[in-house]
């Protein structure tokens, strides 16, 4: 699953101090593979350069 600008997620990494914790996608890089990394901004700080496989979508409550 890929993400876009403005999703909200929540970071899985054991070596992050946001791990567990949900924020916004704030921009998308493509690597020169062809993959997506993303910059997440949460509400003290962000983690740039995190791999899809390290976010979940948040389920909207519509």
């Amino acid at each position: 699953m890929s993400f876009e600008k403005e999703d909200e997620v929540v970071l899985h990494d054991k070596h992050s101090e946001y791990d567990g914790e949900t924020g916004t996608i704030t921009q998308v890089m493509e690597t020169m593979f062809g993959d997506a990394t993303y910059t997440v901004s949460f509400e003290d700080g962000q983690e740039t350069g995190v791999p899809e496989g390290s976010l979940d979508a948040v389920e909207s409550e519509e």
